[in-house]
């Protein structure tokens, strides 16, 4: 499936100042079908209180448009923040996809976290799980998953008409790139994943995850497929070498999310939380030592 830049889905944007995350809701411009694009659940870590302020606006937005919810797409497993999206599943409907590699994730965070044999590692809490180059549709709007892995190995961005969805594999020119030091990730695939973007159309609307106001500019999330060839500071004029070293070296810097514990449970069960115990309480495990 080609990248048709004539179809231009309607993006709505949802900015969660708690994590610094962008949501999308992506509108079929044929249809009233929509997708939802890395949905946020709030959490009060200190407290260990959950609510759903930020899951609720997108609900509201997607009933008072009339809209019907087709897919809720994670780019991949956060580290940064919760996501909500079994949340809207349950009140709007909708299928829930990801990244094929999602079981070399559960694999890893399910030793990590000391999960035991009852939490699954095949993927079975997604409703589908993307393979590089697999298509589906947005009520008539013809998508693409493409793997971009080196942040995560679960990591795809994904196509619809002129729009795709990155995840944390870029940043805006200014800020640059994903960070590749959490187990499983690699610089080197990073840098390839980018140019696998970067192979897109110079008109290829690109919509953030993140975002971070570099030295104090306001928040953005889009940006072109040809701003970032040309202006992206991790990329533009760096070789391959150049920018492993870069990548590195940064991330050497970088502290842990801070929502790292809590969502990486969370996520590799597609947004659930970790089952009650006996008692009918949940619990989130950090692991010493283990990050």
């Amino acid at each position: 499936m080609q990248v048709d830049l004539s179809v231009k889905p309607e993006v709505t944007s949802f900015f969660d100042p708690a994590t610094n995350t962008i949501s999308h809701v992506v509108k079929d411009p044929d249809s009233d079908a929509c997708a939802v694009v890395d949905s946020v659940m709030d959490i009060d870590y200190a407290a260990g209180r959950i609510t759903y302020d930020h899951a609720d606006e997108i609900i509201a937005h997607i009933r008072a448009r009339g809209l019907m919810l087709d897919w809720l797409i994670e780019t991949h497993v956060h580290a940064d923040h919760l996501s909500a999206a079994p949340y809207i599943q349950r009140a709007l409907g909708g299928r829930i996809g990801i990244g094929r590699n999602i079981t070399l994730v559960q694999d890893t965070f399910g030793k990590i976290f000391n999960e035991g044999t009852e939490f699954q590692r095949d993927g079975s809490q997604f409703d589908r799980l993307f393979e590089d180059g697999d298509s589906y549709r947005v009520g008539r709007l013809a998508c693409r998953a493409i793997h971009t892995p080196g942040h995560t190995p679960a990591c795809m961005t994904h196509v619809m008409g002129d729009a795709a969805f990155v995840g944390d594999t870029l940043f805006m020119p200014d800020g640059g790139s994903a960070r590749a030091d959490f187990p499983g990730g690699d610089a080197g695939q990073l840098w390839d994943s980018i140019q696998k973007v970067l192979a897109l159309p110079d008109e290829t609307r690109l919509f953030m995850c993140h975002d971070y106001g570099p030295n104090g500019r306001d928040i953005r999330w889009e940006t072109t497929v040809g701003e970032e060839r040309a202006h992206n500071i991790h990329i533009a004029g760096k070789t391959r070498e150049e920018f492993i070293a870069l990548r590195t070296a940064r991330d050497a810097t970088l502290a842990m999310p801070r929502l790292i514990i809590p969502s990486l449970q969370v996520n590799m069960r597609a947004g659930e939380l970790p089952p009650p115990d006996d008692s009918g309480k949940r619990f989130l495990k950090v692991p010493i030592d283990g990050l």
